[in-house]
């Protein structure tokens, strides 16, 4: 192979050896020979640089990652921290990690799960470094990289903020490791990391390692969405699917042709029937097209497919495969209860796998996700039914995906999907090292535009805009380490801040070049007899009121007095030396110009003032709410401090972050018992689909949990009120959906009536719970007394059953 390399190319490879040694002896361990901006952002990690890696899904990123764990481990005492934004693409890279290094090198933290945290490589989520750092843990020493995968979820409006927080507080000295989907601005994000975080090398790869091929799929009839001749590089949309859209899914003879006019005339539509998913299985699988994820944007849809595949008698697995599979669902299911079985539709699912037929979305129970993936990752589960969040980062490639609508319902409405997420879904099609091409298929809807898909299918990039908000939570944290100075200048380092500026920028040259052309304008307006501007205004003023005329229900006063202004203007008007230029109207025309573009000139002025140090103004509004509650305090120098209940605070994550603080200074979950703590925290961090409503008081837990419940609502309205006050957007009230269910649960209630009580999947009841579990263990750290150890008895009691069997949430 050397052989074929020119000269040149041999020079390189032999100074890439002897410049980058660790890299070579990572190479050598791979079955594979690596791409070139892998290559290149190894090499800069191994010359002691962070590096920014933006490359479509399934590129191999994740290599780069693994470079830096190995580097590390070359040492005897360097860590890695691999943060993911997830906790199953947690959980699933702990595997992969335990396997490649063994157990006793490898740990996990995800907040609900914690499995040898001291290790020299640590999986955790992005939130438990965030919260490490603030607690400046002692885990923390010796670590030398931090792996942020899918870095791009910073644009996450919920918790996109917290990875700007651990880029920013993240030790100099630790390189980082950014791995991000190609996004259209990768060089300006990378801008803002040398920024803050020193030398940075961004390395953007536009290239799929399997190449796409895309399709239509229209009545019966597989058909490129782009032209397959010579033109088919310009993204040309193929001339037949145009014929055919415009004729209802037909290719149309000469003679047809001509029948069209009196077809169309008569009123007549070309009949366009979708084709039935059983037979887009089986049209695929005839066509070698299998495995394919089918993107569906609701769970009710991902499970009435699979119910109707399996209906239709589709089975996609021999007699052997058959059997591994049974053997591989019993082996990971062992461990769930046999009265629990039914209620989770576990033979249905295990029917359908059997077959070659599956769901995935947030609705199944994690256990059963896993398996779903693992079976798919084997080629065991042929035909997978998904909702978008299968695209999220999850080692699951497919030969072919099929889109079966390009809109999906957004919580407001329905909405057509952005070229972003359309890469994010097609990102799945193409098995490297298995598949020569990937395979896209779109079914047609009638009044689908072909030159609007091709344009969706050939945008491949979509802008990483910040998300950053400072929260209380935060702002203890910060001015506990740095004072409020020093925290402003960190703010003012956020992305979100240098978006701002960048776009101050821009607007600023906009001012200056504008103002050049007032200038201009002015000159031309110049007239010798008077000030012309002065002239200008009077004119102007003169003809607005003129337009709006006299309104009919003005009084006779009113009238009078706007006639005197009339008559005044136009005495002036008349008066003034310029209305005597013979020049006049010529350097009216001017005037008008230079008003108009005054005018925008301001407005641009005043927004540039709204966005300098819009991320302080944000935390100074923070910090006045937390002074005016006592969390800070002003010190005889003027510095504001923490108070004792802003020590508490600093341990308090979550949107609630400040109502859980104020709850338990005032004592409003006192006497509480354990299953009510459990409720009461439920309706903090329960968020409620769209469509749900809240439970009316018959339906919530007696005793004390509807007294502690109504302090609750009493205080977040006060607080609510106190942050509109302080120009701040204020909180969504307490969601009680799920409160009985879960105080049911505590107190020991089977699964199937919890499930029924809640009217939830067993997958939502799951992450819900995990998510209560964190708070809870929360308050069993801070809370003092009798409700930090109710917390934790309360935590005891939900994690059980499937909770506790389900690794990841």
């Amino acid at each position: 192979m050397t052989d074929q390399l020119s000269p040149a190319e041999r020079y390189a490879a032999s100074r890439r050896r002897s410049g980058h040694p660790v890299l070579e002896a990572f190479r050598a361990r791979l079955r594979f020979d690596m791409d070139a901006f892998q290559l290149e952002a190894c090499a800069q990690l191994e010359d002691g640089k962070s590096v920014l890696v933006a490359a479509p899904t399934g590129a191999g990123k994740t290599i780069v990652a693994e470079f830096a764990v190995f580097k590390a481990m070359q040492g005897e005492r360097g860590k890695v921290f691999y943060t993911a934004p997830m906790k199953a693409l947690s959980n699933q890279k702990f595997q992969e990690l335990v396997a490649e290094y063994g157990a006793d090198s490898v740990g996990l933290l995800t907040g609900d799960t914690n499995v040898n945290s001291s290790a020299r490589i640590v999986v955790m989520t992005t939130e438990v470094l965030r919260n490490m750092l603030y607690a400046d843990s002692d885990l923390l020493r010796d670590l030398e990289y931090v792996v942020m995968d899918e870095v791009h979820f910073l644009a996450d409006r919920f918790r996109g903020a917290v990875w700007e927080e651990v880029i920013i507080h993240l030790p100099l000295r630790v390189r980082m490791v950014s791995l991000s989907a190609t996004v259209s601005n990768a060089e300006e994000f990378g801008d803002w990391l040398q920024a803050v975080r020193g030398d940075t090398s961004v390395i953007v790869s536009e290239e799929r390692p399997v190449p796409l091929d895309q399709h239509i799929l229209m009545r019966t009839k597989l058909i490129d969405l782009f032209d397959s001749s010579g033109l088919a590089a310009t993204h040309r949309v193929n001339p037949e699917l145009v014929q055919m859209a415009r004729y209802g899914g037909r290719t149309l003879s000469a003679r047809q042709m001509k029948d069209v006019g009196r077809y169309h005339s008569r009123g007549g539509r070309p009949e366009n029937q979708r084709m039935p998913r059983q037979d887009v299985v089986r049209l695929l699988e005839s066509k070698n097209l299998l495995p394919a994820i089918f993107f569906i944007f609701s769970r009710a849809g991902c499970d009435q497919a699979v119910s109707q595949v399996l209906r239709a008698g589709i089975r996609l697995t021999t007699t052997a495969e058959r059997d591994e599979i049974r053997a591989i669902v019993e082996e990971r299911c062992r461990t769930l209860l046999d009265e629990d079985l039914a209620v989770l539709g576990y033979w249905d699912w295990l029917s359908g796998l059997e077959r070659g037929v599956a769901a995935h979305h947030a609705g199944l129970l994690p256990a059963f996700k896993e398996v779903v993936e693992e079976l798919f990752q084997k080629k065991l589960v042929k035909a997978v039914f998904a909702t978008e969040t299968l695209a999220l980062g999850i080692n699951m490639p497919a030969r072919t995906v099929v889109l079966e609508k390009l809109e999906k319902f957004n919580g407001e409405a329905r909405v057509p999907i952005t070229p972003g997420e359309y890469t994010q879904l097609t990102g799945r099609a193409g098995r490297r090292g298995i598949d020569v091409e990937g395979h896209s298929v779109i079914q047609w809807v009638d009044g689908l535009d072909p030159q609007a898909v091709a344009s969706l299918a050939s945008r491949r990039t979509y802008p990483l805009n910040s998300s950053f908000v400072p929260t209380y939570n935060m702002a203890v944290n910060l001015i506990s380490q740095f004072g409020r100075s020093r925290t402003r200048e960190i703010l003012e380092s956020s992305f979100a801040q240098f978006q701002a500026d960048r776009a101050v920028v821009d607007l600023a040259r906009k001012v200056r070049s504008q103002e050049e052309s007032l200038a201009g304008y002015a000159k031309s307006m110049t007239c010798h007899l008077g000030d012309f501007a002065e002239y200008s205004a009077i004119r102007r003023e003169l003809t607005d009121l003129e337009r709006k005329g006299i309104p009919s229900t003005a009084s006779r006063g009113e009238r009078d007095r706007r006639q005197r202004h009339l008559a005044d203007l136009r005495r002036r008007m008349k008066q003034h030396p310029c209305h005597a230029c013979p020049e006049r109207e010529s350097h009216a025309r001017w005037a008008e110009r230079w008003f108009r573009l005054k005018r925008e000139t301001d407005q641009i002025s005043a927004q540039i003032r709204t966005r300098t140090g819009a991320v302080a103004k944000i935390f100074d509004r923070v910090s006045d709410v937390l002074t005016e509650l006592g969390y800070l305090v002003v010190s005889k120098s003027g510095e504001l401090a923490l108070s004792p209940d802003g020590r508490m605070l600093r341990r308090i994550y979550g949107e609630r972050d400040l109502l859980v603080a104020e709850s338990l200074r005032r004592g409003h979950w006192d006497g509480l018992d354990a299953a009510s703590v459990a409720a009461l925290a439920t309706t903090l961090v329960y968020e409620p689909r769209r469509e749900e409503g809240q439970l009316g008081d018959r339906h919530l837990p007696r005793g004390r949990f509807r007294e502690a419940f109504d302090r609750t609502g009493t205080l977040w309205a006060e607080l609510d009120d106190l942050e509109r006050r302080h120009r701040l957007p204020g909180s969504q009230p307490l969601s009680t959906g799920l409160a009985l269910a879960m105080y049911r649960w505590a107190n020991g209630t089977s699964l199937d009536h919890v499930l029924d009580e809640a009217d939830l999947a067993a997958g939502d009841f799951v992450r819900w719970t995990k998510q209560t579990i964190d708070l809870l263990d929360q308050l069993s750290v801070v809370a003092d007394g009798e409700v930090g150890r109710t917390a934790r008895t309360a935590l005891d009691a939900i994690r059980r059953g499937i909770v506790a069997y389900s690794s990841v949430a």
